[in-house]
């Protein structure tokens, strides 16, 4: 709940639109990092087309625990379960509106890529792709 309602107001009048692709009930992967029983971060990846291809979704830190690399151990593990699974790269959308998720991403070694699927003509969203080594 407190990532849609970070998103939602970042997104402000787009949200119903990315919130469409960000339905859980797809989604199976999901890790949480708690701080001894506090929840305090997330991330998932789903399958993707094509084969081999994971989208990470749903990243997500409270603000007390960013800058601390939550976010990084989260996504490291999501692409050691992805390898897992067979997968050959970790694709992702995020927003222009969110600098810190950007830095994240770059740091973690994702390039970018043009906008792929229903974000390629979305002027606010930035793709990135990472290729996994097995």
């Amino acid at each position: 709940m407190a990532l849609d309602a970070d998103l939602r107001n970042r997104d402000g009048e787009e949200h119903d639109f990315y919130a469409q692709f960000n339905k859980t009930d797809k989604i199976k992967e999901v890790i949480v990092a708690y701080d001894d029983e506090t929840p305090v971060g997330c991330g998932a990846i789903k399958a993707d087309a094509p084969t081999g291809t994971m989208e990470v979704k749903r990243m997500f830190v409270t603000p007390g625990c960013r800058g601390k690399g939550v976010a990084s151990v989260i996504l490291k593990n999501l692409e050691a379960w992805a390898v897992e699974l067979n997968a050959s790269k970790c694709v992702l959308e995020t927003g222009k509106r969110q600098p810190e998720a950007i830095r994240l991403y770059t740091k973690n070694a994702y390039h970018l890529i043009p906008n792929y699927g229903q974000y390629e003509e979305v002027e606010n969203s930035v793709c990135f792709e990472k290729i996994l080594s097995n």
